[in-house]
């Protein structure tokens, strides 16, 4: 991932963050028949490995499980991103010379890849993966409240996914390289959006 130095973050505690936050990422790898991509929701183990180690599982007549890996597969986070018009910046005013930009943050992280079968371990995925985002809810869904012979079932059209991070990128491209008065002017702009997303990206933009 490209990454100038005013948007790299390498602080580790930060980017698990972002993992964590991230309720869907998309899933990559090279195959012999070319990239192969899909949207998986995968949750973090921080306590395997130095970087933690991701989880999920595909559907079983996904063929990406099933094709060779070719080196490393590769899981991207994003996170809010936004579009930025240059009528914010001050700097337009000054001197017109200015463009349109995109403002985002996103994690990339990558390792070996293996996918695996084994019931019992599918079941804990699954129920892991449930009960993470069933938390917070006034009557949480556990994947104990369906028949087990129907669990069961759905299991075995499933494939686990697991893979041990050897690399963390992070990129948090805030408006960083603009000045102050033009990262006020984004600010300002994007909290005025209809999109919740914008008004999210609005206050992690740095003032002063």
């Amino acid at each position: 991932m490209y990454t100038p130095p005013a948007f790299r973050e390498d602080d580790r505690p930060t980017l698990l963050a972002m993992i964590r936050e991230s309720r869907l990422a998309t899933f990559v790898t090279a195959t012999p028949g070319g990239p192969m991509a899909t949207p998986l929701p995968l949750f973090l183990d921080e306590t395997e490995g130095e970087h933690g180690t991701l989880y999920g599982h595909l559907a079983r007549a996904n063929p990406q499980w099933q094709a060779e890996v070719i080196g490393q597969g590769l899981a991207i986070f994003s996170g809010p991103d936004a579009y930025l018009t240059p009528s914010w910046y001050a700097a337009k005013a000054e001197h017109g010379k200015v463009v349109p930009t995109w403002n985002y943050t996103t994690v990339q992280a990558s390792g070996p890849v293996e996918f695996f079968e084994h019931a019992d371990r599918l079941h804990d995925v699954v129920t892991r993966l449930t009960d993470r985002h069933e938390a917070g809810r006034p009557a949480p869904w556990s994947v104990s409240d369906a028949p087990e012979p129907f669990i069961a079932a759905q299991l075995r059209g499933i494939v686990g996914l697991r893979m041990p991070i050897t690399r963390l990128e992070g990129k948090r491209k805030l408006s960083q390289n603009r000045s102050a008065a033009d990262r006020a002017g984004v600010a300002d702009g994007l909290a005025e959006s209809e999109r919740l997303q914008e008004r999210v990206m609005a206050a992690m933009i740095p003032r002063g």
